[in-house]
């Protein structure tokens, strides 16, 4: 089933509650604008490419939640919602998009119905892309791979991340359709455990081979020559550095990412990013980008129970930023791209989709 879709019998947004996993696989309708938000901000549904979905979603379930007989009227509380919809989460760019691309559409609408109708036909088509282009940067990134190779992934980048198939998961769900023998080895990643919690749970789903490390392993396994590739996703991929990156691209991806890509690099390793072309963001410099800080509870607790003092300061980033010359590939659905990467190119193959 797919990450998050729409339920015609509720007239809202069906998702797979990710909080839940791995002890339960379950799933929660969001059927107000504030319940979708909630689910957005707690990571019940997360990962880039379904926050896009979700944005979108979120524009479609905010034109029937306001009961209004004029669409004038029906788009300028729509508005509202979007607005705050697409600031739930700051740092991945797919969740604003997704919002942007369903509310430019609902505005061609001259009825109230025809708001509707527009805002979640848009919605399904950015649904159904997201599947398309899983697939095809899942078929791109198979070929970097050969046969027996253990990849190290970060985080989850796979169908649960998306609306179905994945983006670095995907490469290597393509890779074994492709008949490749591929093992993968899953850093935990903390605060919240999304390799432990639900990479491992997708991948011995599809009966990857797949071992769990914890994060502060990652050095040992490459050092130890038991890594062949790093493939992670990218939350955004900006073409500007800004000041503290010059005139080369960043990857903005879940924290831990950029360590990843340091220890690859002293080790020769590939270090892949995969991710849709809809993450690379060509109008914002580096320095405009906010990372996301999470709740100090997230470490200062373990489900429940006290894993520090309760008055430590916290640090808690959700993302952080690795310098393009630390990527061999970056991976879209227009095929692989390797340095020096002419993003420009990937942002104009991104206005002909």
């Amino acid at each position: 089933m797919r990450t998050i879709s729409w339920d015609e019998d509720c007239d809202c947004i069906e998702m797979v509650d990710q909080t839940k996993l791995p002890g339960e696989f379950t799933t929660y309708h969001a059927e107000t604008v504030d319940e979708l938000i909630e689910s957005i901000q707690m990571l019940r549904v997360r990962g880039a490419p379904a926050l896009g979905a979700a944005g979108a979603y979120g524009v479609a379930l905010a034109t029937r939640q306001h009961q209004l007989k004029q669409a004038e009227s029906l788009l300028t509380a729509v508005k509202a919602d979007a607005q705050r919809i697409a600031s739930a989460r700051p740092t991945a760019v797919n969740l604003e998009r997704g919002v942007s691309e369903a509310f430019d559409e609902a505005q061609l609408g001259m009825t109230v119905g025809e708001v509707r109708e527009t805002a979640l036909s848009a919605a399904e088509d950015l649904a159904d892309r997201d599947v398309e282009r899983n697939k095809q940067i899942g078929d791109a990134g198979a070929k970097l791979l050969g046969d027996q190779d253990t990849v190290m992934t970060h985080c989850n980048a796979g169908a649960l991340a998306t609306v179905d198939w994945g983006t670095a998961l995907g490469v290597v769900y393509s890779a074994r359709e492709a008949g490749k023998e591929i093992d993968v080895v899953v850093n935990e990643t903390r605060p919240l455990n999304q390799g432990s919690r639900i990479s491992t749970v997708e991948l011995m789903e599809r009966d990857v081979p797949t071992t769990l490390i914890p994060d502060n392993a990652s050095g040992l396994l490459m050092q130890e020559g038991e890594v062949d590739a790093v493939v992670v996703g990218a939350d955004r991929v900006v073409l500007d550095g800004g000041d503290q990156f010059g005139d080369q691209g960043v990857v903005y991806n879940k924290v831990g990412t950029y360590k990843q890509a340091v220890l690859a690099d002293r080790h020769d390793i590939p270090f892949v990013v995969a991710a849709p072309t809809s993450t690379v963001d060509a109008n914002t410099s580096a320095d405009r980008v906010t990372i996301e800080e999470r709740d100090p509870v997230e470490l200062r607790e373990i489900y429940g129970s006290q894993n520090a003092p309760a008055d430590v300061p916290v640090r808690n980033p959700a993302f952080d930023a690795t310098p393009m010359e630390l990527v061999d590939y970056l991976v879209t659905e227009d095929g692989a791209f390797e340095p020096p990467i002419e993003l420009t190119d990937v942002v104009e193959n991104r206005s002909r989709h």
